[in-house]
């Protein structure tokens, strides 16, 4: 029989007299329960004239607001004769529980206009409900009129206070209003360390619970809860204590605790304790299970993941949104495609497809596993509301694939529609921008920006500085990066990279000093742009210098910061520390054996890089395009054509690597350097590309090598055709017909070049000694040092003519700038210490030979590092052998 019936013959057989009390029981009953039926009291109270009894009417008008929401509540509330501060804070309470909290306040106001006192109950519902509404002058006037009637004190009522400032972002008002508190309870004290955790003050926090104890106030498991989500910012041995305090205390393992602590265990990547945990007692939701899947997806153990939700299924709990969204989270991460298509099916089948949470997590994991964008375009069409999470996913995914100009169009749509980006979007956008290199999207959405007020973010003020820089435009991320509140590493180590690739070497240095002054730390990946910029620049002091700040700071470990080490020693011939470096790796990746192999290559040891490339195979890694450049290079370098030319077939048979142009360039130059010309020919008119000027000029170089004057002729037309105003074309075939014996033809084509307004590249070196750069330009006299340098050139030819050594010294070679550089090295470095010198571009072979036979007498080693390898002058040899 229903609760109704049961009511009404209850009714039909007592007297009016009784009936106060059992209404009340029915309303209490149905009230906990928020059954309907109790409703059934309301006709016999109107009939039996007791719709006058107060507390009757406030039960009734709560159990309407809880079955049928605040507008049956309300048309209730107002035929009520009589209203106290109960009614009043019931019918507020139900506006603000169904996020109305426009219409709460306007309660409010109009009970106060009706001279009815509000008590702390409907002063910390107002405090929510100008909270949700970002009402903040209005909660500062609901403080003041607290204070006005007295309840300054109530513990409960400060608590909200504490609450409602905290999560306004005034933690400072939140603290004092806790420190004016006579005596805090277990709420309040857990409110101010809640405020202190959204501060991300995790420290202080964690003082305050110390506090709390020493205070003797009991903690509860709210406390815990709050306290175990945040000690996964700070060292994991601090959740372990909190974890070890709470069976202390005897605090049950209730399923929210249990759940935290399976969170935060997993965050702490202890899986084992947070399946421990999750046992203890037998208790499951779905939310607990799904914090396990979460766990395990967030530690990347993608198959106890899946078994997990296999376990959850045995237990008899359906997946929900979240457990699949985070099974696919895992699937974008480690790219696996196919369980992400499972997943995707299981969700269609449970009916969640169209869900925003399991959408947005299909559209990731389409954009970053699937090679077709049109997957995850699909899976963003399937969802019914996309969020500003589904449109950043979209734009995101779209620049990922180069479909730069989509993303653009889907960020004008998303706005078209009324959704409104988030700092996410815009750094998604903005690297749209960085990759297309769009200068007029670029400024456009630094309008938005700055309309927006977005720029006071760290994260789109990043964005913005690299767009501009991979733009070309330095100086306008040097400026926005001014502009900025604050900044941090990210920022400047963006700006170091992309420095780099503009070879704007020194400048990136240059960015260490802008660190320090603005107190921001290095990491492992600004100490690897740092370390590339000075390996670019042969800088050997500053790398030096890195490598003991990279050691002191415990970047030891750091795969970036060892690959750039392994870089910056090959590139300044320090072949021993290079080895070292590479030695120190306990499990090298395939980008710090490419460093080997390049290096040993560069430097002239190309038995052992073949070796090196052998023992990584045996390690087990898979040679990418990159390996196989090194180990091409290196058989041209050594004059292994056979070897080369298995190396090349055995990219696409045995790898499945494509080979791309540079490759085609290696392997031309491989065949030119050994004199099988046609061959490379051949391999010119067949590759799969169309040729480019590099490859041209390789074998151009190569018929200089071996005087053929009719198809280097040939390539320098068709080179020319390509890149007229190149005059690597013009020096080669000049210097071709030089060689053999055509000198009229070569001041013929130098003549042209001059006609024709075509300028030669200057040549520069540069030295380091006592942590100073000497850079010199061919011809150059603006060094202090300059006549010094000439007489001790002069010197040096003047010696080798007396001692017979074959040397000629052609017009003007004396000026040329690596010479310059050797000079200034041989007059201002101690006795026999090793001077190094980096050229932008190939050594010329006359100042090769010069620098070869002053090593002959001059017991020094002089380390060139020119456009094209690493020259190594020892005792009247080089590294090169003449290749």
């Amino acid at each position: 029989m229903s609760l109704a019936k049961v009511a009404t013959k209850f009714f039909n057989r007592h007297e009016a007299i009784g009936l106060e009390d059992m209404c009340l029981r029915i309303l209490s009953l149905c009230n906990s329960k928020s059954l309907e039926e109790g409703l059934c009291v309301h006709s016999p109270l109107v009939k039996l004239d007791l719709h006058c009894n107060l507390f009757l009417s406030n039960n009734l008008l709560s159990l309407y607001a809880k079955c049928y929401g605040p507008e049956h509540a309300r048309h209730f509330f107002d035929e009520m004769p009589h209203r106290d501060v109960v009614s009043w804070t019931g019918l507020l309470s139900a506006y603000s529980r169904n996020g109305r909290h426009g219409e709460a306040l306007e309660v409010f106001d109009s009970m106060v206009t009706s001279g009815e006192s509000p008590n702390e109950f409907t002063f910390s519902s107002v405090l929510r409900s100008c909270l949700a509404a970002g009402e903040f002058d209005e909660g500062t006037c609901v403080h003041a009129y607290v204070m006005k009637l007295g309840l300054e004190s109530n513990t409960f009522l400060l608590s909200s206070l504490i609450d409602f400032y905290a999560k306004c972002g005034c933690s400072e008002e939140a603290h004092k209003i806790f420190r004016d508190m006579d005596s805090g309870d277990t709420i309040s004290w857990t409110t101010m360390i809640s405020s202190l955790l959204q501060a991300q003050k995790w420290s202080l926090a964690l003082q305050h619970y110390i506090d709390m104890i020493c205070s003797q106030v009991p903690p509860n498991e709210f406390t815990f809860v709050k306290l175990l989500a945040a000690s996964c910012y700070l060292d994991p041995s601090y959740g372990k204590v909190l974890h070890a305090h709470l069976i202390m205390l005897g605090i049950r393992l209730s399923l929210i605790l249990k759940t935290a602590l399976v969170d935060m265990y997993s965050s702490c990547q202890r899986m084992e304790d947070a399946i421990k945990v999750l046992h203890q007692t037998p208790e499951y939701d779905v939310t607990l299970w799904t914090s396990v899947v979460a766990g395990f997806t967030y530690n990347l153990k993608v198959k106890e993941a899946i078994a997990a939700l296999y376990k959850m299924n045995i237990f008899g709990f359906e997946p929900n949104s979240f457990t699949y969204s985070n099974i696919l989270k895992a699937c974008s991460t480690v790219s696996l495609l196919e369980l992400g298509k499972q997943i995707h099916s299981r969700v269609i089948m449970t009916g969640l497809e169209a869900d925003v949470c399991v959408g947005n997590a299909l559209v990731d994991m389409y954009m970053k596993c699937s090679r077709h964008v049109e997957d995850g375009l699909r899976a963003f069409r399937g969802i019914t509301s996309p969020n500003v999470i589904s449109w950043t996913s979209l734009i995101a995914g779209f620049a990922q694939h180069g479909f730069e100009q989509d993303s653009f169009r889907s960020f004008l749509h998303m706005r078209a529609v009324g959704a409104q980006p988030n700092l996410f979007t815009l750094s998604a956008i903005l690297r749209a921008c960085s990759t297309n290199k769009s200068h007029s999207q670029t400024l456009k959405l630094h309008g938005y920006m700055i309309k927006a007020k977005a720029l006071s973010d760290i994260v789109v003020g990043n964005a913005l500085v690299d767009a501009y820089a991979a733009l070309g435009l330095v100086d306008d991320s040097w400026r926005v990066l001014s502009m900025m509140r604050h900044r941090d590493t990210i920022t400047y180590t963006s700006l170091a990279t992309r420095m780099n690739r503009l070879g704007c070497h020194e400048s990136a240095l240059g960015v260490i000093n802008h660190m320090y002054k603005d107190d921001v730390k290095m990491d492992g990946f600004s100490m690897a742009s740092f370390l590339s910029a000075s390996a670019a620049l042969a800088t050997m002091e500053t790398g030096k210098q890195l490598h003991c700040y990279s050691i002191k700071s415990g970047f030891g470990s750091c795969t970036s910061v060892s690959n750039g080490l392994i870089d910056l020693y090959w590139k300044c011939g320090f072949a021993n520390d290079a080895y070292r470096a590479f030695e120190e790796f306990s499990e090298p990746d395939i980008v710090s054996w490419n460093g080997l192999i390049s290096g040993l290559a560069s430097n002239g040891y190309i038995s052992n890089a073949l070796s090196a490339f052998d023992d990584m195979r045996l390690a087990g890694l898979k040679p990418d395009p990159v390996t196989f450049l090194s180990v091409l290079s290196a058989c041209s370098r050594g004059g292994l054509v056979d070897l080369g030319l298995d190396y090349f077939h055995l990219m696409s048979s045995e790898y499945d690597i494509t080979p791309q142009i540079d490759h085609y360039v290696c392997l031309v130059d491989l065949l030119g350097r050994a004199g099988r010309l046609e061959d490379a020919m051949e391999v010119i008119l067949t590759m799969p590309f169309k040729p480019d000027p590099l490859i041209y000029k390789t074998l151009l170089g190569a018929c200089k090598l071996h005087r053929n004057i009719p198809l280097g002729e040939d390539m320098a037309r068709r080179g020319l055709q390509l890149d007229p105003s190149d005059p690597a074309f013009y020096l080669l075939l000049a210097n071709l017909y030089d060689d053999s014996g055509r000198s009229d033809l070569g001041r013929k084509t130098r003549q042209l070049m001059k006609d024709r307004g075509v300028r030669k590249n200057l040549g520069q070196s540069w030295t380091e000694h006592r942590n100073h750069v000497h850079i010199f330009n061919a011809g150059d006299r603006s060094h202090p040092q300059i006549n010094e340098i000439h007489d001790k050139i002069i010197s040096l030819a003047t010696e080798l003519k007396k001692r017979g050594y074959p040397y000629t010294d052609t017009k003007g070679s004396s000026y040329h700038s690596e010479k310059l550089a050797v000079a200034c090295g041989l007059l201002n470095t101690p006795p026999k210490a090793a001077i190094r010198v980096s050229k932008n571009m190939r050594i010329c072979s006359e100042c090769h030979d010069f620098i070869m036979l002053v090593t002959r007498f001059v017991d020094r080693e002089i380390i060139v590092r020119d456009g094209n390898r690493i020259h190594a002058f020892k005792k009247g040899e080089c590294s090169c052998r003449g290749c």
